[in-house]
């Protein structure tokens, strides 16, 4: 598989991590993300909105919401391999423990919660969808996207996200495997800016990052050519 696109806009958060200089410095001594350090203030996201949302969807509405005030976007996917993990998890302890469940909780699980979120909360009714392909899923979500431009969108906003592991699944996946609440938005565009290749390989193994952050890290230190693994390929980019 071949395909190539233009990045014209990005946004990310993590622990610590927030405005553009902090993550150029990140990405440039290749830092980390340590889990302790606090989320920084949300800004575009609405107070009452922010209280109803997993700490994943906070962070992707607030992104979002950020890069459709910038952009005329055309439509939206939101990836996320977790997807509403924590709710997901209250459900499931409620009910085991014979517990009322929360209605909120409820009705937020579902996978689409975020991405739903954001068209309410932006007041656009645009074309958005949700994916989510375990370990692949950001770069499954590119080949969406390169879906969406070929059938006419011209601009595409996507935003992969995920939540705070519960502590209850810790001991069921690999210690590498990233716990921590994160967003990365970006824009694209039809071009050849950028260019994907698979290749045999990839590995079972847990990446220490997010295909995302780790594309965004790759990105920002403008590495002419670089890879990403994947469970069953590598997912081989240069940059034009």
């Amino acid at each position: 598989m071949i395909f190539a696109l233009n990045l014209i806009d990005w946004q990310a958060r993590a622990p610590g991590l927030s405005d553009d200089a902090q993550w150029h410095h990140w990405a440039h001594h290749a830092q980390p993300i340590d889990p302790t350090a606090p989320q920084a203030k949300l800004t575009a996201l609405p107070m009452m909105t922010a209280r109803r949302l997993s700490s994943g969807s906070k962070l992707a509405v607030e992104c979002g919401l950020s890069m459709l005030n910038k952009h005329a976007i055309d439509a939206v996917l939101y990836t996320s391999r977790h997807g509403e993990l924590e709710r997901n998890y209250r459900i499931l302890h409620a009910l085991a423990t014979e517990q009322a469940v929360s209605p909120t909780d409820f009705a937020l699980s579902v996978h689409n919660s975020a991405v739903g979120n954001l068209t309410i909360a932006a007041q656009q009714p645009v074309v958005s969808s949700s994916l989510a392909a375990g370990k692949d899923t950001f770069q499954q979500g590119l080949c969406e996207v390169i879906s969406l431009l070929q059938a006419g969108y011209q601009r595409v906003l996507m935003v992969d996200f995920d939540g705070t592991l519960p502590a209850f699944y810790k001991d069921d996946v690999l210690a590498s495997m990233p716990g921590w609440a994160y967003a990365c938005a970006m824009v694209f565009e039809a071009g050849n800016a950028l260019t994907c290749t698979t290749r045999p390989g990839g590995s079972q193994a847990e990446n220490p990052l997010p295909q995302s952050l780790t594309f965004l890290r790759h990105y920002l230190n403008h590495d002419p050519d670089f890879a990403i693994d994947g469970e069953a390929a590598r997912w081989c980019w240069s940059r034009a």
